[in-house]
C-alpha cells in the first residue's frame, strides 16, 4: 500500500494542470483491478471508436462528440488505459460530462468479480462523489467524508483518517477534499495519478452505453475470472 497524502495531488488545481479541464466542466476518473480497455468494452456493451494520443486529443474528441447532438446524447466517450497498480494491472477510464461512476449497472458490471475505485465531479456547482466497489458490491461511497452510505460505510474510515479526510465531520477539513480524495484513491489501487500520466497516455476510446449491454456473459473473459 503506498502513502499517498494530500500534499501529493496539490498539483490537480494548477492552472496549468489538465486536470482542471475536469474540475471546470466535470470529469469521473475510474480505476479497474485486472481487466483490460477492451474487455471493459464489451462488458458494458461499448462501441470502440479509436485511440486517441494524450489528454488534450481525448478532450478534443469528446467535445467532437457532444457537439453532434442537439440535445445530451444518452452515451458518450470514454478514454480508458493500462496502468501498474497494487496487485498487476488496472485500466483507468476518464470521461468529461458522462458521470460513468453515477451508472450504478455499469459500475456493479465492471466490478463484478474484481475491485473498482471512481471519484469524480460535475464541475461547476459541484457535487463531488467518491465510491469503492468490491465483487460489484458498492462497499463506501460519500459526497461529503462524514455522510458515508454503502455496505460497510465505515472500512475505509482508518485511510481516510491518514489523508486528511475526517469521517466524524467535526470541524472544517486541514486538507484540500479533492486532493484528498485522489490519495485515498492511491492507497486503495497503488495507481499515482499525475498530470504526466494523464497527458500522454494513449487512451482507447469507447463509446459508453447509458446502461451496461445485457450480455456481458457474467463479466468473465474467455471464461476466466476479470483478476
Amino acid at each position: 500500500m503506498t502513502l499517498a497524502t494530500a500534499a501529493d495531488y496539490g498539483w490537480i488545481h494548477s492552472p496549468s494542470s489538465m486536470f482542471a479541464f475536469g474540475m471546470e466542466f466535470g470529469y469521473s476518473l475510474t480505476l479497474v483491478r485486472g481487466v483490460s480497455p477492451s474487455e471493459l468494452f464489451r462488458i458494458v456493451g461499448a462501441e470502440p471508436q479509436g485511440v486517441c494520443e494524450g489528454l488534450g486529443e481525448l478532450i478534443h474528441e469528446q467535445q467532437e462528440f457532444l457537439g453532434g447532438y442537439d440535445t445530451w446524447p444518452d452515451s458518450f466517450l470514454a478514454g480508458a488505459f493500462t496502468v501498474q497498480g497494487e496487485g498487476g494491472d488496472w485500466t483507468l477510464v476518464l470521461e468529461f460530462g458522462g458521470g460513468l461512476d453515477m451508472r450504478t449497472d455499469i459500475m456493479e458490471a465492471i466490478s463484478a468479480e474484481t475491485c473498482a475505485v471512481s471519484h469524480s465531479s460535475n464541475g461547476g456547482k459541484p457535487m463531488d462523489f467518491f465510491h469503492w466497489y468490491e465483487q460489484g458490491e458498492l462497499r463506501t461511497t460519500f459526497e461529503w467524508p462524514a455522510d458515508r452510505t454503502g455496505s460497510t460505510p465505515d472500512a475505509l474510515n482508518p485511510l481516510m483518517l491518514a489523508v486528511g479526510l475526517d469521517p466524524s465531520g467535526e470541524g472544517e477539513p486541514e486538507v484540500d477534499v479533492k486532493a484528498a480524495v485522489l490519495a485515498l484513491t492511491e492507497r486503495l489501487t497503488g495507481v499515482r495519478v499525475t498530470q504526466e500520466l494523464l497527458a500522454e497516455a494513449e487512451y482507447h476510446v469507447g463509446e459508453m452505453p447509458e446502461e451496461p449491454a445485457e450480455e456481458w456473459e457474467n463479466n468473465t473473459t474467455d471464461g476466466a475470472p476479470a483478476h
